[in-house]
């Protein structure tokens, strides 16, 4: 594949010099072009160059769609880019959790959470991944009409109640659901709107409903953290693993902590998989060839039986279906950091306090790193015979020292809950584009509704 880089830019003896990008307005900059479309909008920025300039109000950014560039990004968090700071919104139901933790605060935690999600936990809840899916199979019947966003939002929160906190009460998923709902959807339009240049303080209607969504959640997570405290016995879920992991000094993580990283693996374990399923499901039944393809493998691997975590690695083609899905609709579609005193790229010195941002869904989708960006080919995934892809040319998870933790979680799930149901059905989507909404996740516009049918 060409590693070339983007249109053309100046170079001193410090490296690239970022070209402007398009003229914003007084005091607030490039928002309402960003508010409009944020994803058109990083398109746009980058057929400007790999190194971009723009404002967030009166924010100095640049914008980088190099690979190049975007792992050194990912990989200098921490000791050049800062965390930044994400908007009133997103910290009410988030907290201070491991997302939004910086430096010696965030080590701790990240060391504290680590343990619970590395591979060999992930192997302990596959069972309940497939079993979950199995349930959702046998309650479909051929012909059957469904909203494949509400039966893989049911689900994925069916797997995360059960995995994360270890109960199987259909309230608390569904309570949690309706809260992240509109969690989502506020932090959404915050980030994207006029609010995401006032201050903390300034009250407004979207801020009262994330309050509320907010109380929801935590009233949820302390009554399960409570059920917990009160059992005899050991669970093998996730939340008993942090209600009972301990730091270098042998300190436990508090309640309030428990609350945001409880918050954190829910979203990671239910979000994002969720969003994922359904974009797979509405880019199978566009393209009957991959579907076919899909169906090939699962016939000779699984046969007539469910598959199980040993599958996993058998599975080939359904990993590249959930990687390819995964680089047309990124759950998580832009990455942003802070730049520290010293921070470069591309041996360019960046200011400090410039915040630099790159986007999923416009590297994604370069012609440079991916021929035919829009077309739907998980072949391109082929160890052997698929495209060189570039590091940092796909980043669905992040990347570096704070690559998303539940990568493996998230992958293992969407595979196994895709080889359930794929070996038993089709999903016919209804005609009619379904488009990308960039709120707290990537999330479909509406409805996607399908037409069941059997094998």
């Amino acid at each position: 594949m060409s590693t070339q880089t983007g249109p053309a830019l100046g170079t001193t003896s410090t490296g690239p010099v970022p070209v402007p990008g398009p003229r914003g307005l007084p005091l607030l900059g490039n928002l309402p072009q960003f508010g409009k479309n944020p994803l058109a909008f990083f398109e746009l920025l980058r057929g400007h160059g790999d190194l971009v300039r723009w404002r967030f109000g009166r924010n100095r950014c640049l914008f980088v769609s190099d690979p190049a560039h975007i792992g050194e990004l990912l990989t200098e968090t921490e000791r050049t880019f800062d965390q930044p700071s994400l908007g009133i919104a997103f910290r009410t139901v988030m907290g201070d959790g491991i997302i939004v933790a910086r430096g010696r605060e965030w080590r701790r935690k990240r060391s504290l959470v680590q343990p619970s999600v590395r591979p060999r936990q992930v192997t302990s809840y596959a069972a309940t991944m497939a079993a979950s899916a199995v349930e959702l199979a046998d309650s479909w019947s051929d012909g059957e009409r469904v909203d494949i966003k509400r039966e893989m939002a049911a689900l994925t929160q069916r797997i995360a109640v059960r995995t994360i906190f270890g109960v199987d009460t259909p309230a608390d998923s569904e309570a949690m659901g309706r809260a992240m709902d509109v969690a989502q959807a506020e932090i959404g339009k915050e980030f994207a709107g006029i609010g995401a240049l006032l201050p903390d303080w300034v009250p407004t209607p979207g801020r009262a409903r994330i309050r509320k969504a907010a109380a929801v959640i935590d009233a949820e997570v302390a009554r399960v953290v409570a059920l917990h405290r009160d059992g005899e016995t050991e669970r093998p879920d996730l939340l008993s693993r942090l209600l009972t992991a301990v730091d270098e000094s042998g300190e436990r993580l508090s309640d309030e902590e428990i609350r945001d990283e409880t918050v954190t693996l829910y979203i990671g374990g239910h979000e994002t998989t969720s969003s994922t399923l359904v974009w797979a499901w509405y880019l199978l039944s566009r393209n009957p060839r991959v579907r076919a393809a899909l169906a090939e493998e699962l016939d000779r691997v699984l046969g007539d039986r469910e598959p199980g975590i040993d599958d996993y690695a058998r599975l080939p083609y359904v990993q590249a279906v959930v990687k390819e899905t995964l680089r047309l609709y990124p759950t998580i579609w832009l990455i942003t950091g802070v730049a520290k005193e010293g921070a470069r790229l591309g041996g360019m010195p960046v200011e400090e306090g410039t915040r630099v941002w790159s986007s999923q869904w416009s590297t994604h989708r370069d012609p440079r790193w991916f021929p035919e960006p829009e077309e739907f080919r998980p072949e391109r995934w082929d160890p052997e015979e698929g495209d060189e892809i570039a590091e940092y040319a796909w980043f669905p998870f992040g990347g570096g020292p704070r690559v998303c933790l539940g990568t493996r979680f998230a992958m293992v799930e969407a595979v196994l809950v895709l080889a359930v149901l794929a070996r038993r059905f089709v999903l016919d989507v209804d005609p009619g584009a379904v488009e990308p909404v960039p709120s707290l996740t990537l999330q479909p516009d509406r409805d996607v509704l399908a037409t069941v049918r059997t094998r």
